[in-house]
């Protein structure tokens, strides 16, 4: 139905047994129809995780159903940790994750797909939205080896020309610790 539309899926998943893929820009629930469409088209087999709130009644089983990962925004502590764990307990496993972690412009992306991926040694697929191209794609895979501010310039340089249904709903692709330094 997406193709009918005139959406196009470009790119590839890599054949890896276990991989993150961040797809952004991220300014609309109308994202995840797109997310549905590119798990039809690359045959992918997926885990994400959502708020809490999505896995409620009357969509609680059929998010689920999808792969879906309740999780509680409001008590933060272990969840890099459980997801690690359950990466490294798995055989298979592809986790789709939003890292801005929220469809309004915030200052930064949420840093827990790097520690994830650190955590898990997994590497990181760039996936993307271009609402104005009607594109959604697979970009290059890239393993994060502790240098966030070089991973993070990687990530700017590949998103730039990305856009969003709502293009000011784009915040910068940056994480906390490259803009509020401890």
């Amino acid at each position: 139905m997406l193709k009918l539309r005139g959406w196009r899926f470009t790119g590839e998943l890599p054949d890896l047994r276990k991989v993150i893929v961040i797809g952004a820009p991220h300014t609309t629930n109308w994202d995840f129809i797109l997310f549905l469409g590119a798990l039809h088209h690359y045959r992918m087999r997926a885990s994400f995780i959502g708020k809490h709130t999505l896995f409620r009644w009357p969509f609680g089983y059929f998010f689920r159903w999808l792969g879906g990962i309740p999780v509680d925004r409001t008590k933060p502590g272990g969840l890099v940790q459980q997801v690690v764990d359950a990466i490294r307990a798995s055989d298979r496993m592809i986790l789709v994750m939003a890292p801005e972690g929220t469809r309004k412009a915030a200052p930064y992306w949420k840093s827990g797909f790097l520690q994830i991926a650190a955590g898990a040694d997994v590497p990181i697929v760039l996936a993307y939205v271009d609402y104005p191209n009607r594109h959604v794609g697979m970009g290059p895979l890239i393993s994060y080896h502790g240098d966030a501010s070089a991973f993070m310039d990687e990530l700017r340089l590949f998103y730039a020309d990305k856009v969003g249904r709502h293009p000011e709903g784009k915040g910068p692709v940056a994480i906390r610790e490259e803009i509020e330094p401890s």
